[in-house]
C-alpha cells in the first residue's frame, strides 16, 4: 500500500491536465481570449457556490418569504435599468433605498431566518433544504372528500379549520401543529374535528393531497371590519388568507355554515358545487395535457395532415 498517495497524485494530476486542455479547446473554439484560465479547483468552487445559491431559494420557495424576496430582486432589476438608462433621479433614490435594503431585509426575513439556522443547528445543511412537490395541485377526490367531511360536519354543527395549501408554502404553520402524514379522507377529517378528541382544536394542513399537520395555530386577522357573528375560526382563517394565498375552509360550530377564506376574503354560506369550483384538479391537467400529447403525435405521424 506504500505506492497509493503516488498512485491518487498522478492521477489527479492527469485529470488537471485533461480538464485544463478541454477548457483550453473551449475558449479556442468560441474565440473568446478574455475570459481568465479555470482549474479543477476553480470549476468546484463555481459549482459549490451555484449549488448554494439553488438550495437558498429553494428554502427561500418553501417560505412566505419568497413573494417578499421576489420584490427585492424585482426592485434590483429596477435599479440596474435606471442605472444603465442614465435616469439619475430615480438611480439616486433607488441607489439610497439599497443602503438601507440589506438591513430591512434582515428585519423583515428575520422569523425565517432563525427557524433555518435553529433546524441547521438540530439537523445539518440539508434538513432546512428539502424541496417538497409544487403546491396547489388536488385531484378531484382530495376535494370531494373534504368537501363530504364539511358536509358531515356541518350537519351536527361540529367546528373544523381546514387549511388546503397552493403555491405559498405553510411551513411556519405546520411546525405548530402535530405531525400526521395521512390520505385525506372524509371520515378521518371528522374524527380529526371531533369534540373532546386531542386533535380538535386548531387547523389541519393539507399539501399534496396528503393531510401533512393538525392543531395548527394560525394568525388572526387584525381586520376591525369583520362581523361580529364570526368566531375566532373565521378570524384565522382570514388572518392566514391575508398573508398567503391558501384556501381556508371552515365550519362553524355554532351554527353550521360553512365558508372559505383566500386573498384577505371570506365567502360564507359556501355548499358542496362551490367547494368542488375552486380548484384545478391536477388529474384533470395531466389529462388533458395527455390529450393534446396524443393529437401532436397523431399529426406529426400523418405529416401535418389533422382529421377534419
Amino acid at each position: 500500500m506504500w505506492f497509493a498517495p503516488q498512485r491518487i497524485s498522478v492521477e489527479g494530476s492527469v485529470i488537471m491536465g485533461w480538464f485544463e486542455q478541454v477548457v483550453e479547446w473551449v475558449r479556442s473554439s468560441i474565440g473568446i481570449t478574455f475570459v481568465p484560465k479555470l482549474g479543477l479547483i476553480d470549476l468546484l468552487d463555481i459549482l459549490f457556490v451555484a449549488f448554494l445559491v439553488y438550495q437558498i431559494l429553494v428554502w427561500f420557495r418553501m417560505t412566505r418569504a419568497w413573494t417578499l424576496f421576489k420584490g427585492v430582486v424585482f426592485l434590483l432589476i429596477i435599479a440596474m435599468a435606471t442605472s444603465m438608462l442614465q435616469m439619475s433621479m430615480s438611480s439616486w433614490l433607488l441607489q439610497n433605498t439599497m443602503v438601507y435594503g440589506v438591513l430591512a431585509v434582515v428585519i423583515i426575513f428575520q422569523p425565517e431566518i432563525r427557524r433555518a439556522l435553529e433546524k441547521l443547528g438540530h439537523g445539518g445543511l440539508f434538513s432546512i433544504l428539502a424541496s417538497e412537490e409544487n403546491g396547489g395541485q388536488v385531484t378531484r377526490e382530495t376535494v370531494s372528500e373534504i368537501a363530504t367531511a364539511m358536509e358531515q360536519m356541518a350537519a351536527v354543527k361540529t367546528g373544523a379549520l381546514i387549511v388546503v395549501e397552493q403555491e405559498v408554502k405553510l411551513g411556519e404553520y405546520e411546525e405548530t401543529g402535530i405531525p400526521v402524514d395521512a390520505v385525506v379522507t372524509s371520515q378521518l377529517l371528522i374524527n380529526i374535528f371531533e369534540h373532546n378528541t386531542p386533535l380538535h382544536d386548531g387547523a389541519v394542513l393539507i399539501r399534496n393531497n396528503r393531510i401533512t399537520s393538525a392543531t395548527c395555530y394560525l394568525p388572526l386577522s387584525a381586520n376591525m371590519n369583520i362581523s361580529k357573528a364570526m368566531g375566532t375560526r373565521h378570524r384565522a382563517a382570514l388572518g392566514l388568507s391575508e398573508v398567503s394565498d391558501a384556501k381556508i375552509f371552515v365550519v362553524s360550530e355554532e351554527t353550521g355554515s360553512m365558508s372559505m377564506a383566500q386573498g384577505g376574503k371570506i365567502t360564507r354560506d359556501i355548499d358542496r358545487e362551490f367547494i368542488m369550483s375552486q380548484f384545478q384538479y391536477k388529474d384533470e391537467k395531466e389529462k388533458k395535457s395527455q390529450v393534446i400529447r396524443n393529437k401532436l403525435r397523431q399529426y406529426t405521424r400523418k405529416g401535418g395532415k389533422t382529421d377534419a
